[in-house]
């Protein structure tokens, strides 16, 4: 019995974030959809030729536009250096398209605080120049001819399917009628979509660990192991057992927020808990992922670079916010749950949040979103094929369309045209071969 209530406590701690952030979720979603409906994949590689101070500032710039699960940035990565992206303003387009994007920076300000939003802003961008730096020192031209041949291999990791589909509108029309176009519509609607599907199973992940670590670890233990009776220890000590945490418990992307909140509330430093988020690159999935795409050596390289980045943003951050008094003070309380569901403005948002969500997973279901889905988790090379048949279906289908509306003039078929129409393209992004 008393371990029943243990886990319904931990469900319920979960739970009750779970209902905290909805609202906050779907309109950062929303907002990225709409930025990846107008922007177009293929064109990513052209402004990325070097590891240039130029290059990469636009690759941090789109990564930012193009908000991607911890998966899918990591092997949209891959395909930008396969098709002649530098490797450097790849990783940087990596790192923002995780750490830079509007519905984290929703989440940490809901839970943690508007402190910790502006600091991953800051500090990202320092990981991403640390990056760069430590790459061009550390790993030699052959060594990038070396990962460049491996990646050329396209052995499959996870999520290129999804990483290679573009959903932007082709379209010269002005930004506002291209958004509320019919195809404006189906592509936001397909993009917010596959957002969600592809982040759901890492946020439900880390709202049930961090569900559970707030329900069943003490506070002691969490005050043990991150010194809070000594403050300056905490403070170097934080950006270093961060990243730790974040790689042993299996969590990237935004399910590492709440229980970064979990963390902070048990006495993690401030630059501990931007450090952690930045980790979520370096979880043991991906680090194998890494070793599939660019080699042994160079996905060792690519972990103690970005561990070294992400604990020296760390302290930046922290000596920063510290300098300026930004740091929160007194006692802690991010949000992990403990306030319970109550009959607020999350509620009438969350309400909102919930029709906005009916209407675009409408659309995507009336629109070829079941196809779509069926790709998501396909190998590097297999979008051209899927490409084909699914623009071969579509003109079939507008064929068929027309012969019927012309042999019976008089038949109203406004809906499911519409839909057809509505059909955004699927392509291989920067093309795979």
């Amino acid at each position: 019995m008393r371990l029943w209530h243990a886990i319904l406590h931990a469900l319920a701690e979960a739970g009750t974030m779970t209902w905290q952030i909805t609202w906050s979720l779907v309109l950062g979603f929303t907002l990225s959809a709409v930025v990846e409906s107008l922007v177009k994949k293929s064109s990513i590689v052209r402004l990325l030729p070097d590891d240039g101070p130029r290059s990469l500032a636009t690759a941090t710039g789109l990564g930012a536009a193009s908000s991607s699960c911890s998966y899918a940035a990591v092997a949209l990565a891959r395909s930008l250096f396969r098709k002649g992206a530098g490797f450097g303003a790849a990783m940087a387009f990596q790192i923002a398209s995780t750490n830079l994007v509007v519905e984290l920076g929703l989440i940490m300000a809901l839970l943690l605080g508007w402190q910790f939003m502006l600091a991953e802003f800051i500090g990202a961008p320092i990981m991403i120049v640390l990056v760069a730096v430590l790459l061009r020192r550390f790993l030699n031209r052959r060594r990038r001819d070396e990962a460049r041949a491996q990646a050329d291999l396209a052995l499959a990791g996870s999520m290129e399917g999804h990483a290679a589909m573009d959903m932007s509108v082709a379209s010269t029309a002005p930004l506002w009628r291209r958004i509320t176009s019919p195809d404006g519509f189906t592509a936001i609607s397909h993009n917010f979509v596959m957002e969600v599907m592809a982040i759901i199973r890492d946020l439900a992940t880390g709202l049930l660990i961090a569900g559970a670590a707030a329900a069943w670890i003490p506070d002691p233990f969490w005050q043990h192991l991150f010194f809070t009776d000594n403050h300056l220890a905490a403070q170097i000590w934080g950006p270093i057992i961060g990243p730790i945490v974040a790689i042993l418990t299996f969590v990237c992307s935004i399910g590492n927020v709440p229980l970064a909140a979990v963390l902070w509330n048990g006495g993690i430093s401030f630059g501990g808990v931007s450090a952690f988020i930045f980790a979520d690159l370096l979880i043991v999935p991906i680090l194998f992922i890494y070793r599939k795409y660019y080699g042994t050596r160079t996905a060792l390289t690519l972990f103690w670079v970005f561990y070294v980045a992400m604990v020296v943003a760390g302290y930046v951050v922290e000596l920063l916010f510290s300098a300026t008094t930004l740091v929160p003070g007194g006692p802690r309380h991010a949000r992990t749950g403990t306030h319970g569901i109550v009959w607020n403005y999350t509620t009438f948002l969350n309400i909102i949040a919930i029709a906005l969500v009916l209407v675009l997973v409408w659309r995507f279901l009336r629109s070829g979103g079941r196809e779509m889905l069926a790709m998501m988790g396909g190998g590097p090379d297999d979008m051209t094929h899927h490409d084909h048949a699914h623009h071969d279906h579509v003109h079939h289908d507008h064929a068929h369309r027309a012969h019927s509306m012309h042999d019976h003039p008089m038949q109203d078929h406004p809906m499911h045209d519409d839909a057809a129409h509505g059909q955004p393209d699927v392509t291989s992004g920067p093309s795979e071969r």
